[in-house]
Formats: C-alpha cells, sequence, structure tokens
C-alpha cells in the first residue's frame, strides 16, 4: 500500500498549515520560486527570476515571437512586483525599527530627566523633600546626607 496516497485521502481540511492568502509567510530576498514559465520551468529568486524572463523575452523578440515574448515579459513584471512588494515591506520594517529605537531613547531621557528639570543649584523644600525620599534610592539619599552635611 502507498502511504502517500493514503495521507492524501484521509487528509483533514483542520490540520496542517494554512495556505490561505491571509496566512502568507513574508518573503525575503532569499526565498526560492519554483516558476512555471510559458514553454519551461525556472527556479530562483525573484530578482532571479525576473531577470532571466526578461533576457527570455528579448531573445523571444529578437528571434521575431512576439507572443511569447509577451508571456515572458508579463512573467517578468510578476517577478517584478513581487521585488517592489519585498522592498516596501522592508523600508516599512526599517522604519518600525527605527521609530521603536527612538521611543525606547526617548523613554531612557525621560527616566533620567526629573532630576535635571530642577537644576542643580536649588534645592528642594522640605515638601518635595519627602517626595523625592521616597523616590530615590538608599545610595542617593546618602549622597545627599553626606553633601548636606559638608555644606553645613
Amino acid at each position: 500500500m502507498n502511504m502517500k496516497r493514503i495521507r492524501g485521502r484521509h487528509h483533514r481540511a483542520g490540520s496542517g498549515p494554512s495556505r490561505s492568502s491571509s496566512a502568507q509567510t513574508p518573503l525575503n530576498r532569499n526565498h526560492v520560486f519554483d516558476s512555471n514559465g510559458p514553454d519551461l520551468r525556472v527556479r530562483g529568486t525573484a530578482q532571479q527570476l525576473f531577470e532571466k524572463y526578461l533576457q527570455l523575452g528579448r531573445d523571444a523578440t529578437g528571434t521575431g515571437d512576439r507572443i511569447l515574448a509577451e508571456a515572458y515579459f508579463q512573467h517578468a513584471e510578476h517577478y517584478f512586483r513581487i521585488l517592489n512588494a519585498m522592498n516596501q515591506a522592508a523600508e516599512k520594517s526599517q522604519q518600525e525599527r527605527n521609530e521603536r529605537q527612538q521611543q525606547r531613547q526617548r523613554a531612557y531621557e525621560d527616566r533620567r530627566e526629573p532630576r535635571g528639570e530642577r537644576g542643580d543649584d536649588e534645592q528642594p523644600s522640605h515638601e518635595q523633600d519627602g517626595e523625592y525620599s521616597s523616590e530615590r534610592s538608599s545610595d542617593e539619599e546618602q549622597d545627599r546626607r553626606t553633601a548636606e552635611a559638608e555644606a553645613d
């Protein structure tokens, strides 16, 4: 008995990875495509297939076969569109990474900013002192007390 045939007959619709358009995996530049062209099968990345079909279209134009040339050029256009989609996705991803980095940098600066807003020469009032002392670490509190003792 052929195992492949058995698996194919009893395959359940809900099991395994989905191949619907909403569940597409993102493509990268190294993704390899199997392309069935008008009269041959070609395998390669989107860039390689675009260049191959473009060259085949030029060759067909040179031999006078306009119909075959148009078919090759349509295949080349398809892979050109895939390349554009990959480039746009890469740019969007880069922009999102830059925005996240800027947000992390702003958050880091915001955490460090409250001490700098008061100014170094200003002393907090006794009311503010109580608020700040609960927020400071024990090391900072000790440093402040030492500085006050030296000033007196």
